[in-house]
């Protein structure tokens, strides 16, 4: 027998969610028709894709909440459950049947700005809402990053992260925002010294954003930050690595140094060999790779897999593979197993020749072939 395949937009959007959502606005108002809404939402919802069943619901939300906004604000506020776990510090992002309340905000407040930013920060304590914030932030920024100023001081932590989280200048699956990447940083300023990981997290991805954009900004304000001594020196250091990640996939020398790691080191040539030099869409490449240091060196060692695609060029993956310290003189020998996924949403591999490098502090040390074959 065959196992269903997991599908994500039923898990987060079905009808016992909806019925949920309908429950709770009934609740808040006795004259919301929860059996219309359920029926009117479940009409469309099987056929939709994730995203739009986010838009659908809020389209729905239109004819069953009260015309004017501010009626419409106060039954979503007075039908939120209670706010999440205010003692967690991380990973309580909740549950995604809110996402669509803030859709509707986003859609129906975009005008009175100043009642829906009440409104957004209130769901947020329940589901985060930086993609909703977005919005105002294009239509009304003045207005936006001065509330922003009180919600970085807030003591919830969800509404100290939305403040990070929503200016992000690419946040994965958000709206473009036109805000200038500069106009953020003296709220992160103060949101990269939170005790909560969930905002330093954020932090850290926000500066990843930026990275592409300009890097020597970036490691300007790490390099600030790391003087001013306001974040513990454990953190500080997470904050560091997770910000410069995309840098170091890169090879770039300053973000390079300023972990510590010297670009083109001083070692052997690295001896790379490919394990399963045929290995089939599903099944696992196996390769290890020798490496011996003429000085005592710091080496963060990455992997790179060159993907044939269907138009004969590659596609170019770095993943991580060890950080070590060695001694002059001193061998490391490491072994890794990657398993080529067939099933990958985000690309389609193609069977043929395709390539894995070694990158040692972010200069490619050596290369083998490998065949991919249909599993």
């Amino acid at each position: 027998m065959t196992q269903a395949q997991f599908s994500l937009k039923d898990a987060l959007f079905n009808e016992a969610k909806v019925e949920y959502l309908g429950g709770l606005l009934a609740r808040a108002d006795s004259r919301f028709d929860r059996a219309g809404f359920q029926r009117d939402v479940m009409a469309l919802l099987p056929e939709l894709e994730l995203k739009q069943r986010i838009d659908h619901i809020a389209q729905v939300l239109t004819s069953y909440l009260p015309e004017e906004f501010d009626g419409a604000a106060a039954t979503i506020e007075r039908a939120l459950p209670p706010e999440l776990d205010p003692h967690k510090s991380d990973d309580d992002f909740g549950d995604f049947i809110f996402a669509p309340l803030g859709a509707f905000v986003a859609t129906q407040g975009i005008n009175q700005p100043e009642r829906a930013l009440e409104t957004l920060a209130a769901i947020t304590k329940r589901f985060s809402m930086e993609y909703a914030i977005r919005d105002f932030i294009n239509a009304h920024e003045t207005l936006v990053m001065k509330v922003m100023q009180e919600w970085a001081q807030a003591d919830n932590y969800h509404l100290r992260r939305l403040v990070s989280e929503g200016t992000r200048p690419r946040l994965p699956w958000g709206r473009k925002i036109v805000l200038d990447h500069h106009t953020p940083l003296a709220l992160l300023d103060r949101l990269y010294c939170d005790p909560t990981r969930y905002v330093t997290r954020s932090v850290a991805n926000h500066l990843n954003d930026i990275a592409k954009i300009d890097p020597d900004l970036v490691l300007s304000r790490l390099e600030r930050w790391q003087v001013e001594g306001r974040q513990t020196g454990k953190e500080m250091d997470w904050i560091t690595r997770h910000a410069l990640r995309g840098l170091i996939k890169q090879g770039h020398r300053g973000a390079m140094e300023h972990l510590g790691y010297q670009v083109d080191p001083p070692i052997v040539d690295p001896e790379l060999r490919v394990l399963t030099p045929d290995v089939g869409i599903g099944e696992a490449l196996e390769f290890e790779a020798t490496l011996r240091a003429v000085v005592d060196t710091n080496l963060m060692v990455d992997y790179v897999l060159e993907f044939l695609k269907a138009d004969g060029s590659h596609r170019v993956k770095v993943f991580k593979l060890k950080q070590v310290t060695l001694k002059a003189g001193q061998v490391v020998s490491l072994r890794k197993r990657h398993r080529l996924r067939g099933d990958a949403t985000t690309y389609r591999l193609v069977a043929g020749v395709q390539r894995v490098k070694l990158q040692v502090n972010g200069v490619l040390r050596g290369a083998e072939e490998f065949v991919l074959t249909q599993a």
